[in-house]
């Protein structure tokens, strides 16, 4: 059985702060977090552990994250020459994305899909990040990994998941993991 590595990350700045969203690579790392169905626990890296989180998706049989093509590894570039988008990978947001014409939020999934949200939002990491709260960002980054692993694991077993629409209706799309 291959190896999956669910990841996500947060960052120190915000797009704001680094003149704009073409500028994804310097707003660096604050907190990464894998989740590997072979070590079957969490991994939580700091800035100055960035190389090993590096090497562990690039070890992985399938990275798993949600819009991390587009942003997560593009943090990651920062501090890389390694084309991480060559890596084996699932991107729920971008492959939902394909089948429905439209960006969804990974909280607007987790609610209808599995009834859990969000504790918070990158933006309030942000701010942890400027007060030193590092475990709050760790916990934060911990239970977005889960809820992605959730996702992945109910649509892989249900071949479906649900979502809000900006209406607040929930809708059903199937899925092919």
């Amino acid at each position: 059985m291959k190896n999956l590595v669910y990841f996500d990350l947060e960052t120190q700045k915000s797009a704001e702060e680094v003149g704009g969203w073409n500028n994804i690579r310097d707003m660096r790392l604050s907190i990464g977090v894998t989740y590997s169905t072979t070590r079957g626990s969490y991994q939580i890296y700091q800035e100055d552990q960035v190389n090993d989180l590096i090497t562990e998706l690039q070890r992985a049989g399938m990275v798993i994250g949600f819009n991390h093509l587009r942003f997560d590894y593009e943090v990651l570039h920062g501090y890389t020459v390694f084309d991480l988008t060559q890596l084996p990978t699932l991107d729920l947001m971008i492959d939902l994305q394909k089948t429905l014409g439209h960006r969804l939020s990974l909280d607007s999934i987790a609610t209808a899909t599995l009834g859990v949200e969000k504790t918070a939002e990158g933006l309030q990491a942000i701010h942890w990040f400027k007060e030193g709260k590092m475990l709050e960002i760790a916990e934060y980054c911990c239970y977005d990994v889960k809820i992605t692993r959730l996702v992945h694991e109910y649509g892989v077993a249900h071949r479906q998941l649900s979502y809000q629409n900006r209406f607040g209706k929930k809708l059903s799309v199937a899925v092919n993991w």
